[in-house]
């Protein structure tokens, strides 16, 4: 049986839930400091950020770094050109973030947080600026909003701290680690919102509680009713495509995880688990929610070329694996992707990828071959022998619920 926590309460399409409804509903928040990080430990929440690390973990690390105050940064870049989940938290349950992000902050005995929000999401930036304004005066001291620019990298870790420290959303993956020295030098607690959003009905009603937990995804393609769901951990793809409503077609792939994700084939797919750990066990992710469905009668070849040629124009420019590797890596597949293509194109493709990584300033060309990689795979016979006439999957227009 799904599970619906994050996004219960009044219907999307009424707005933002104001204050007075919201703790009509749920209740204020606990008075609870650092106990709070034992019970997130113990409810076995993991980052919804991509990486599904455990969120218990990640802040008794911090906690344990004495030195100075440290800061918490809610993450609500979301760069991913796909992924709408946060955006709808933010602009629908703005106050169960703001929950989790107070919550955070007293659990880690610090007055500083720092609410990122990408520039393009204009609903969302409106409501948690609302819902700012709503809060008890201490807590609105507390907090202030910060835009990050609609790029892509400009969600990443380092680069919203980066940003929030100087104004320049710059990736890098240098040390210290962020949770020694992050944001002026300070022990940083970088959290997506949806993580956070989590934290808020953690702290209600227990560790014992959350269970397996949900998800949000953002199904994407070739669905009938593309758009966000919430659905329980461990939820199948295949659940995830009735949910959305379905296809008119048959599906040749599914992108699992977004552009920084994989390509797996819809035979093997449709049973898969939609659980960050077992995700990660078997060398997948669920990355930022999205999953995207590839019908029958598209092309993968044409689809990876979009993406990877996207991926590449949102480079930071601060590597030759970055700036000039993932452009040659682009530049390849779409000669592949024409009639009277270069043969030795798909040796440079497998060649160069394994040239490019691990050798970037930061992650964002790991990011971009593994995409590649699993497409290579997924799509071997295409590669091998592009059909000219098959055409990308036309993108999905951006919607909320």
């Amino acid at each position: 049986m799904i599970k619906q926590r994050l996004l219960a309460g009044p219907d999307l399409s009424q707005g933002p839930e104001r204050l007075a409804s919201h703790v009509q509903r749920l209740g204020p928040p606990p008075s609870i400091g650092p106990a709070l990080i034992d019970v997130v430990e113990h409810s076995g929440l993991t980052g919804r950020g991509g990486a599904a690390f455990p969120v218990g973990a990640k802040w008794r690390a911090i906690a344990r770094v004495q030195a100075q105050e440290p800061v918490v940064v809610v993450n609500g870049a979301e760069g991913e050109p796909r992924s709408l989940k946060d955006q709808v938290l933010m602009t629908a349950r703005p106050h169960l973030v703001l929950d989790g992000a107070i919550l955070a902050a007293r659990a880690l005995k610090t007055c500083r947080i720092e609410v990122v929000i990408g520039e393009s999401h204009h609903a969302a930036r409106g409501s948690m600026s609302a819902a700012l304004a709503e809060r008890p005066e201490p807590e609105l001291r507390q907090a202030r909003i910060v835009i990050a620019p609609a790029r892509y990298v400009a969600g990443e870790s380092s680069a919203i701290v980066h940003l929030v420290g100087s104004g320049i959303a710059r990736p890098t993956s240098r040390p210290p680690s962020m949770h020694e020295a992050g944001v002026d030098g300070r022990p940083t607690l970088v959290q997506n919102i949806e993580s956070l959003a989590h934290v808020a009905l953690i702290a209600r009603y227990g560790a014992g509680w959350f269970g397996p937990g949900t998800v949000l995804i953002t199904a994407v393609g070739a669905v009938s009713a593309p758009g966000v769901l919430e659905v329980e951990s461990g939820t199948s793809v295949r659940e995830v495509f009735k949910t959305a409503g379905g296809g008119s077609h048959g599906m040749r792939a599914i992108l699992l995880g977004g552009y920084f994700g994989a390509w797996v084939g819809a035979d093997q797919a449709w049973d898969l688990p939609l659980d960050p750990v077992v995700l990660r066990g078997r060398g997948l992710t669920l990355g930022c929610g999205v999953v995207g469905f590839l019908h029958d009668a598209a092309c993968g070849v044409c689809e990876t070329a979009r993406i990877m040629r996207y991926l590449a124009s949102e480079s930071s420019a601060q590597c030759g694996p970055c700036f000039f590797g993932l452009r040659a890596l682009a530049d390849a597949i779409a000669r592949i992707g024409e009639p009277g293509s270069n043969t030795e194109d798909l040796a440079r493709l497998h060649r160069w990828s394994q040239e490019v990584s691990g050798r970037g300033a930061c992650r964002h060309p790991d990011g971009a071959v593994m995409l590649l990689r699993s497409a290579l795979a997924v799509f071997a016979e295409e590669f091998a022998n592009h059909p000219p006439h098959w055409r990308a999957e036309p993108s999905q227009p951006r919607r909320i619920a």
